[in-house]
């Protein structure tokens, strides 16, 4: 392969790195979803728009008649609130824990469109009509289940069936839900339309499905295009970027149906006949809750395709983060950990990166030799690298083999809630979000600078050189507005870059004078 493929395989990979975070920029500023969508919907037309799924084809509408915005119970948890409203269902529900809160103080509320958690609907159509009109009875109004798990019994008696909601509460969000029938009728139950906190056009949000093989399903908003069921379930999950609404059951899986709303958002339902169990929970996507209360929970954390690299490296980044006791630092080490594992190949990248540097001007002169027969230029220049050990593509490599490990990485430290409030040092405060003050990016650009200038090229394209030279910049203004932790990442990165390069510029220069020496 000639030197001049090599380095437009180069710049074609910088180009679509810039293509990249241009769109990652474009999109990732939280915007405002339409109305309809971002505006809870008022109770009579939700329950119009969103027909109760049915196997048999045979869905009724559901029709609310009752005034359900009266509370009848709250329940008080370590970290959350909850209030549950005359239909049975969750109508509430604020975590108060003061990382969540708004930039204005304001408590986040993860609870806030149709169809609400528990929400009951019936395949029969006179059922479900009465279901929407009698309210139910609690054994209490309040309850605190901030240190302890305490149980709450909701009651509704409908014509010919009598319906029983007992919900054990727990003080971390995770809530368990017994459904109880005086006799068996076809009817469905839902953890709600996922949160609306953090919803971006990038991220995944909507619903994700476990299969008792283990294998997901994932319906992202917006391709729902048809009601869909699915047997053997053990999570049912909706979610947005940090926050999800979930039933799960791993000794005894369930059936699913995901329908959809006007705007073809997946709408889950598990679907029952008779008494159900399941375990359910609200709350953020934080591995520590999850995996306190089953480690297949983590499922709920979707990182995209490279999720056989992203998961194994934040266990190691959380590994790292126990001892360290700081997110920040805990990012330091595991950026210095990765360019340790990598350096063997970096190495031998730098080294050939030299070598064609050394052999550029004998290339050039076999272009021109032979720039009317390309296949003996070939030839020529294959002979050439074989002498002196060069590899065309010995750069690349490493280039190559850094791309999945930073988008792991990248996925990682965008869809950690953990760094949400999670301070670094003096003037960074919440890695989950950009640079105040703009440090870190502006570092992060002068250090790259630093290492173009020291990586041997050997453009001889002008315009290709140029392109490279304003890349520094490019990347600073993208990064302006990226996580902190993100930027950190690649600070940190840049560093061991500019250290080995020095080391391996020195080396180089080292061996090629013993070299000369001996000739």
């Amino acid at each position: 392969m000639e030197q001049m493929s090599m380095q437009k395989r180069l710049l074609l990979a910088a180009l679509l790195s810039i293509v990249f975070f241009m769109v990652y920029d474009f999109f990732m500023p939280k915007r405002v979803m339409p109305e309809q969508n971002q505006t809870t919907v008022s109770q009579s037309q939700s329950i119009d728009q969103n027909k109760a799924p049915n196997i048999n084809q045979n869905t009724p509408k559901s029709n609310e008649n009752l005034a359900s915005n009266e509370i009848i119970a709250t329940i008080k948890g370590q970290s959350y609130e909850a209030k549950i409203d005359k239909l049975g269902r969750i109508s509430k529900f604020y975590l108060t824990e003061e990382k969540y809160k708004t930039e204005d103080g304001n408590k986040i509320e993860l609870v806030s469109q149709n169809p609400l958690p528990l929400e009951l609907r019936f395949n029969d159509s006179m059922l479900n009509a009465d279901a929407f009109k009698v309210a139910y009875s609690s054994d209490a109004s309040e309850i605190d289940a901030s240190s302890e798990p305490k149980t709450i019994k909701l009651t509704q008696k409908l014509d010919g069936v009598t319906v029983t909601k007992n919900i054990k509460f727990y003080p971390n969000g995770r809530y368990e839900v017994e459904v109880n029938l005086s006799k068996n009728v076809d009817y469905f139950i839902t953890p709600g339309f996922r949160p609306n906190i953090a919803v971006d056009s990038y991220t995944v949000h909507g619903v994700m499905l476990r299969n008792a093989d283990d294998s997901l399903n994932i319906i992202e908003d917006g391709d729902a295009k048809e009601v869909k069921n699915y047997a053997n379930t053990t999570i049912a999950a909706a979610s947005d970027r940090y926050y999800t609404t979930l039933f799960y059951s791993f000794e005894k899986p369930f059936e699913v149906a995901v329908d959809k709303d006007s705007n073809n958002n997946p709408i889950l339902f598990v679907k029952a006949n008779d008494n159900l169990k399941l375990g359910a929970y609200i709350g953020p996507k934080e591995h520590k809750i999850l995996s306190s209360m089953d480690e297949r929970l983590n499922d709920v954390i979707e990182y995209g395709w490279f999720t056989f690299i992203a998961k194994p490296m934040f266990a190691f980044l959380n590994f790292l983060h126990n001892y360290i006791g700081n997110w920040g630092w805990a990012i330091v080490v595991l950026t210095l950990v990765i360019r340790i594992v990598l350096f063997p190949l970096t190495y031998k990248g730098m080294l050939s990166m030299n070598k064609l540097k050394e052999l550029a001007p004998k290339v050039k002169e076999l272009q021109t030799k032979y720039k009317d027969d390309k296949q003996k230029m070939q030839v020529h220049m294959m002979e050439l690298y074989k002498k002196h050990g060069a590899n065309p593509m010995g750069g690349c490599l490493p280039i190559l083999l850094q791309i999945p490990v930073f988008f792991a990485i990248y996925r990682v430290l965008l869809n950690a809630i953990e760094l949400k409030g999670a301070p670094w040092i003096l003037w960074i405060h919440d890695l989950s979000v950009m640079d105040p003050y703009f440090v870190l990016p502006i570092l992060m650009g002068l250090t790259m600078f630093l290492q173009q200038k020291l990586t041997p090229t050997t453009f001889t394209d002008p315009m290709q050189e140029k392109v490279m030279k304003f890349l520094p910049l490019i990347f600073t203004f993208f990064f302006v507005t990226f996580p902190a932790g993100l930027t950190l990442y690649w600070f940190v990165n840049n560093v061991c870059s500019v250290v080995q390069q020095v080391f391996v510029n020195k080396l180089f220069e080292k061996h090629k004078k013993a070299a000369e020496v001996k000739a």
